[in-house]
């Protein structure tokens, strides 16, 4: 049972963070430089997948992969040739090279050409099982659907295996979450916010722990399901809006909780 102290921190703390200040430091700004739908979800996407490490890297590392694709990521992709491809030589970051961006632009053109792109799979998926674990196994299955390098799985995560897919849940929580305060788009409708998966990373880990709000040590699936389920008693209907609250104060705030 959370005490009134700690639930009111927390509604406190995300309205505080989930503002468009937030968008300044963070890789959701990426996405914030588009308006086409297919242009949101695909520099989203991209964006999510290269999110670890320093957030200043991530940011460079992605708006330097939107320049390569003419800053019209969605034209660049159904249309790209495979010299044109080859400018992404030049780009790596971290483990992410080449051999992956070659894969996830032939990957993204595929799902676009036959499974109604990135918003059409995972909707799909989600009103056939109404499961957003069954959504993130379902993607990274057709995701994979064609030949590729078995280095490229790593860039997506297996649910199935435990892994937590933090990147995979801010990006559905950038895609999915409608609350008109400017930093989520809301743009994906048929699926429920209610049903989200809170982005599980060192920071939120550090401050659930630290709140009793997730006893698993690991940052795993099963310590996502725990801390969304504790999430869930507090806003139904928009749990993942604790995730501005749990990552701005491991972020921001040098303070023990």
């Amino acid at each position: 049972m959370l005490s009134e102290e700690v639930i009111q921190l927390l509604n406190e703390k995300a309205d505080q963070y989930n503002h468009p200040r937030f968008i300044e430091d963070d890789p959701v700004q990426v996405p914030h430089l588009f308006s086409t739908l297919e242009n949101i979800e695909i520099s989203g996407f991209l964006t999510a997948t290269i999110a670890w490490g320093q957030r200043k890297m991530i940011i460079r590392s992605a708006m330097r992969l939107m320049e390569l694709m003419d800053n019209n990521p969605f034209d660049f992709i159904m249309n790209a040739s495979g010299r044109d491809v080859s400018i992404f030589e030049c780009f790596m970051h971290r483990t992410f090279n080449y051999e992956d961006c070659k894969y996830f632009i032939r990957s993204i053109r595929h799902l676009y050409q036959n499974y109604g792109g990135l918003r059409g799979i995972f909707e799909n998926i989600y009103h056939k099982t109404g499961s957003i674990k069954q959504s993130l196994m379902g993607f990274r299955k057709f995701f994979f659907e064609s030949d590729h390098l078995r280095r490229t799985e790593k860039h997506i995560a297996d649910v199935s295996r435990n892994a937590s897919a933090k990147r995979l849940n801010m990006f559905l929580r950038w895609m999915v979450r409608r609350d008109n305060r400017g930093v989520d788009f809301g743009l994906w409708d048929r699926i429920d916010p209610s049903d989200l998966y809170i982005p599980l990373d060192i920071h939120t880990g550090t401050i659930a722990r630290q709140l009793n709000l997730l006893k698993r040590k690991q940052n795993d699936w099963k310590a996502v399901e725990q801390l969304t389920t504790v999430l869930r008693q507090l806003d139904p209907a928009d749990p993942v809006k604790y995730d501005f609250a749990l990552f701005g104060m491991g972020m921001y705030e040098d303070c023990e909780y």
